[in-house]
């Protein structure tokens, strides 16, 4: 057992996270992202928002301030200035870990998926509602 962790980072998921050095990219995933077609490594969280994912995941994980967008979310198909409610989650979810310092960028959905290709890792959720994805770039702890 491991004292001052979220429940929801389990083995696999540490696993990874820990593997990940700066600049490389992680992808929270919804359900109905083909994430085992598109991952070198998928790590599934079933039954688990990707709102909830998020949190976990920054709660130990920080994005890269090197960057101007560490972070990033799939565009609408149709109405790429649509904001869906999921990823007004995923920006508040990001102001409260990152004090603010970052907007969550858009990307057109076939780029996006591009850019899970080439990710390190995929974390699959339950999350059904549509355009549940965020992807985040790692960033750096500095010495205290």
């Amino acid at each position: 057992m491991l004292k001052g962790l979220d429940p929801l980072l389990n083995a696999d998921l540490l696993h990874v996270l820990r593997a990940m050095g700066h600049g490389d990219e992680l992808v929270i995933v919804d359900a109905n992202f083909p994430a085992t077609t598109m991952g070198r490594r998928v790590v599934r969280m079933d039954g688990v928002s990707a709102t909830r994912a998020l949190e976990a995941v920054l709660s130990v994980m920080p994005l890269d301030d090197f960057v101007a967008e560490p972070c990033a979310r799939m565009e609408v198909v149709g109405d790429p200035d649509a904001v869906p409610a999921v990823c007004q989650e995923f920006q508040k979810i990001i102001d409260r870990a990152e004090g603010g310092k970052f907007q969550l960028a858009r990307i057109e959905r076939f780029a996006f998926y591009e850019r899970a290709r080439a990710a390190f890792a995929l974390v699959q959720t339950g999350e059904t509602r549509l355009y549940g994805n965020v992807l985040l770039k790692i960033g750096v702890v500095r010495p205290a």
